[in-house]
C-alpha cells in the first residue's frame, strides 16, 4: 500500500526538492532544445520556495515527487514539476496537480498554466485528462492551463443579480452556461444579471412554462437564449429546439441543463447555486465552474462582493 503526504515546500526540503527534479528529468529522453531543470541547485530551488512556494511529496516516507510555483498576475504557473522514476504510476503526480490548484485557490488566483513539450505527448495527454486546454504554442513549447472554480457565499439576491452582469462583461457570442440548482435557489436571479450585463430586451424570468425564449440585444451585442430543461426528457428533446441554430451569435444559458446541456460546446461555464434549509435566508452559495479553453486562456472574475 502506498502512503502519499503532499506537503507545502519549505527549506527544510530544498535538497529532497533538487533531487527529485535531479532523478525526473535525467530519466526523460534528451530534448533539442535541452531542458534546463538539470541546473536547478539549492540556491535557485531555496529563492524560488522562498518566493513563491511549491510541493514535496512523500511515499512512504520517501521524497518521490517536487513541484516549484511562480505566480504571474492571477495565474499560478507550474515548474519542474517532477516524480522520481521509482515512484511513477502510483498517483504522485495526481496528487501535486489537485495540491497545486487548492493553492491557486487559496490566494485567490484565476488560472493555473504550465509548459510541456510537444515532443512529450504522453506528458501533454496527462494534462489534458485533468482539464487542461492548450491555449498557445510557442515553437517546441505548449502552454497549457486550467481555469480555477470560483465559490462564493451571496448573502441577497441583489448581490447575486450584480455577480450575473458582472460575468456578463465576461461573455461574448457563442458562451453556454449550464445552470443547476434547487428549486427558488437563484438560477433565474443569476441569469437577470446577465441579461442586465448584455442589455437585452425583455424581462427575465423563469422560462418554465415556454421551455425556451430570445432576448434580442438592445446594444448591438450578442442576444440572450434563456432555456429551462426542467421538464425535458432527454438530449433528443433538447436536440428539437434546434439550439444550433442560435449558438454561435448568441449567449445560451440551460436552466436545470446538468447532465444535458454539457454537449453544447466544449467551452462553457457550470453553474451552481444551493440554498439553506431556511426559505427566509437569501444567503446562496456560488460556485462557477469553467470548462474548455475558451475560459482556460482568461478565466473568469468576480469582484462585486469585495467591493460591498
Amino acid at each position: 500500500m502506498t502512503d502519499l503526504h503532499v506537503m507545502d515546500a519549505t527549506s527544510d526540503h530544498v535538497d529532497q526538492i533538487v533531487a527529485v527534479i535531479h532523478h525526473a528529468f535525467s530519466a526523460r529522453r534528451v530534448l533539442d532544445p535541452p531542458s534546463t531543470a538539470l541546473s536547478e541547485n539549492a540556491t535557485t530551488v531555496a529563492d524560488t520556495i522562498a518566493q513563491y512556494g511549491g510541493l514535496l511529496v512523500r511515499s512512504n516516507g520517501v521524497p518521490a515527487g517536487a513541484m516549484l510555483f511562480e505566480e504571474t498576475g492571477d495565474v499560478l504557473n507550474l515548474r519542474r514539476v517532477s516524480v522520481d522514476p521509482r515512484h511513477q504510476g502510483h498517483g504522485v503526480a495526481s496528487a501535486m496537480v489537485g495540491c497545486a490548484e487548492e493553492v491557486a485557490v487559496q490566494r485567490g488566483l484565476n488560472r493555473v498554466q504550465l509548459i510541456a513539450r510537444v515532443e512529450l505527448p504522453d506528458t501533454v495527454e496527462f494534462w489534458r485528462r485533468r482539464g487542461y486546454s492548450l491555449v498557445e504554442q510557442q515553437d517546441h513549447n505548449l502552454i497549457l492551463a486550467k481555469a480555477m472554480p470560483i465559490e462564493l457565499i451571496v448573502p441577497t439576491a441583489d448581490d447575486m443579480r450584480a455577480i450575473g452582469e458582472e460575468v456578463a462583461g465576461q461573455l461574448r457570442a457563442g458562451d453556454v452556461l449550464v445552470l443547476s440548482g434547487d428549486l427558488g435557489a437563484g438560477k433565474t436571479t443569476f441569469t437577470q444579471g446577465l441579461g442586465a450585463g448584455l442589455k437585452v430586451r425583455g424581462d427575465i424570468t423563469s422560462p418554465t412554462f415556454v421551455i425556451s425564449r430570445v432576448h434580442p440585444s438592445l446594444a448591438g451585442g450578442p442576444a440572450l437564449v434563456h432555456v429551462d430543461a426542467y421538464r425535458l426528457g432527454g438530449i433528443a428533446e433538447l436536440d428539437d429546439l434546434d439550439l444550433d441554430a442560435s449558438l454561435d451569435d448568441a449567449v445560451t444559458v440551460v436552466e436545470w441543463g446538468h447532465g444535458l446541456a454539457e454537449s453544447l460546446a466544449p467551452d462553457r461555464l457550470d453553474i451552481v447555486v444551493t440554498r439553506g434549509d431556511d426559505d427566509t435566508d437569501e444567503t446562496r452559495e456560488l460556485r462557477i465552474i469553467p470548462v474548455g479553453p475558451r475560459w482556460a486562456a482568461s478565466g473568469v472574475r468576480v469582484s462585486v462582493l469585495e467591493k460591498n
